[in-house]
């Protein structure tokens, strides 16, 4: 069985290559950037299942040469322009648009013609946009109300990738993303804000100072291996009951949970508590999630097995042996 990924060599993709191949999947890993040294290390154990192609979603000859080069009979569409800055959304709307749905739709496209057993389009709980209560819990009978012209791409696309698959007799499914943390977060051509646990794990690990504006904010973080598994077994599973499932770890997790876990784990870490020095959030930050995983818990048995310690402490020992690498 041979499964296209796009983005395969970023975030969340390069941990869906990773989870495939380790999984018996023949992988195609379809990036605008090839795999770099990180990329090399961290597929080195099942890189013989690996092939690396480098092209653009929105380059529709190239699209055409993947499918006379490759027997592709499953897709998982993770290729996006990941935006969470207000100043960054209205400089890059236009390109935002046309990768996140138009690319999406170039990917469809390809399944049409090649007829794939499953389309899986890789979404967000950004699709879900504001809470109404500040502990409200998204399942996937939520209305959608997303707010940023990320989550507004995301929610299009999946919306397109429904319709499609009916019109063109495909399974297709989307799968909404609580926000990931672990290996291989870095900055790509269309992933310049890195998360709080990239930044903070990086400055414990080399003796900088953390800075602390607000405890209190937080999302809810799911450990990107779990996501991983998570993404596999929906592709892998026979049958489904929905064509729509949240990954996430269901629980909403603080920056001071964060700190604190950190401590535990590097009890040297400097940490500094600036009240005065408020960052620029974006509006949906405090209010977002937390998702829940009940769904997928009960159509496929799915659970995450890392909680934060587990997690936090599993990236910083990966983290430990990719200095110089990032």
């Amino acid at each position: 069985m041979v499964t296209l990924i796009t983005g395969g060599t970023g975030f969340v993709g390069a941990n869906l290559v990773k989870e495939l191949a380790t999984n018996g999947h023949e992988v195609v890993s379809m990036d605008l950037s090839p795999p770099d040294a990180l990329m090399s290390r961290f597929i080195a154990d099942v890189s013989t299942n690996i092939t690396f192609v480098t092209g653009d979603i929105l380059d529709q000859q190239f699209l055409d040469n993947i499918q006379k080069t490759y027997e592709i009979d499953r897709i998982i569409h993770a290729a996006v322009y990941t935006v969470n800055q207000m100043e960054l959304e209205i400089e890059k709307s236009r390109e935002i648009i046309d990768i996140n749905v138009m690319g999406t739709t170039n990917l469809l496209e390809l399944a049409r013609k090649m007829q794939v057993k499953r389309f899986v389009y890789v979404s967000s709980g950004a699709a879900y946009g504001l809470a109404a209560e500040p502990d409200q819990t998204f399942n996937e009978n939520a209305v959608p109300l997303p707010d940023f012209l990320y989550g507004i791409t995301k929610y299009t696309s999946e919306l397109i990738t429904r319709r499609y698959s009916e019109l063109h007799n495909f399974s297709s499914v989307s799968i909404r993303l609580s926000t990931p943390y672990g290996p291989m977060e870095r900055v790509t051509n269309h992933r310049s804000v890195m998360s709080v646990f990239h930044q903070w794990t990086k400055a414990a690990l080399n003796g900088g100072t953390i800075e602390l504006s607000n405890p209190h904010m937080g999302r809810d973080y799911t450990y990107v291996s779990d996501i991983a598994e998570g993404v596999r077994i929906v592709l892998d599973a026979p049958e489904l009951a929905h064509d729509l499932y949240n990954v996430t770890a269901g629980r909403w997790i603080s920056y001071s949970e964060i700190i604190e876990s950190l401590r535990n784990i590097i009890p040297s870490v400097n940490i500094m508590v600036n009240n005065s020095n408020q960052s620029t959030i974006r509006s949906s930050e405090p209010t977002r999630g937390p998702l829940s995983s009940h769904r997928l818990n009960q159509d496929l048995g799915w659970v995450p097995q890392y909680d934060l310690d587990a997690g936090l402490n599993d990236y910083i020992n990966w983290s430990k042996t990719c200095e110089n690498l990032d």
